[in-house]
């Protein structure tokens, strides 16, 4: 299972109100470059070619539950399947997610997942983001 590294950009976007935790859209997206804890918005990224099944801009990630329990606050987002069609998919190492709903700054990205290695799906092949439906993609305390 690859871990989460957060983009640092996305803790002072907290704080000045960019993202909406419980209500905007969250967009996985593919990379193979290796993104930074420097980089904050989409366009620091280079992204996968859109084909066979891949989407510019990668595929939305709804959410599942947003809320705090005893002061711990976690966001718990779906799964996203990506599934090669017609031709292969990537390669890509990174999964990295963003928001797709501020206007400004556009597309803030919030955090990255490194796989380990270079992943190329043949077609018929599928990828699955598993966001841990029982601890959520990220916790606050």
């Amino acid at each position: 299972m690859a871990s989460a590294t957060k983009h640092f950009q996305f803790v002072e976007d907290l704080a000045h109100q960019v993202h909406d935790l419980s209500a905007d859209t969250f967009k996985v997206m593919l990379t193979n470059s290796a993104p930074t804890t420097a980089n904050a918005v989409l366009l620091d990224l280079t992204e996968i070619t859109a084909e066979h099944g891949y989407s510019a801009g990668g595929t939305q990630s709804t959410i599942s539950s947003s809320g705090q329990t005893s002061g711990t606050y976690k966001l718990v987002l779906a799964d996203v399947v990506f599934t090669a069609s017609g031709g292969t998919i990537g390669a890509f190492r990174y999964v990295d997610l963003y928001n797709d709903t501020p206007t400004s700054p556009a597309d803030p990205l919030m955090m990255w997942w490194d796989y380990g290695s270079s992943i190329t799906l043949a077609d018929t092949e599928t990828f699955t983001w598993d966001a841990d439906p029982t601890n959520g993609i990220m916790t606050l305390v």
